[in-house]
């Protein structure tokens, strides 16, 4: 199971992206949820799991919800 601080911070962010991309808040919410489930049942068999992994395998499953709340996750330090 992922660390609940590391899961908090993520929906956090998310959560922050989305409100500047714009994004229903309710929609937002449904991306981000859906996203965390795949990405834990991708891991889930994992013995050691990386923030790293975490991250990567986390864009992968929003790319297929929403490409721009991706990439901004994705490139955040990178944009501003």
């Amino acid at each position: 199971m992922l660390e609940e601080k590391l899961l908090k911070s993520t929906v956090a962010n998310l959560k922050i992206h989305a409100k500047a991309l714009d994004i229903p808040a309710g929609s937002a919410e449904e991306f981000i949820k859906k996203s965390l489930k795949a990405t834990e049942k991708v891991l889930k068999n994992r013995k050691v799991i990386t923030e790293a992994d975490f991250k990567r395998t986390l864009i992968k499953e929003l790319k297929k919800y929403h490409q721009d709340l991706a990439y901004t996750y994705e490139n955040y330090d990178k944009i501003i």
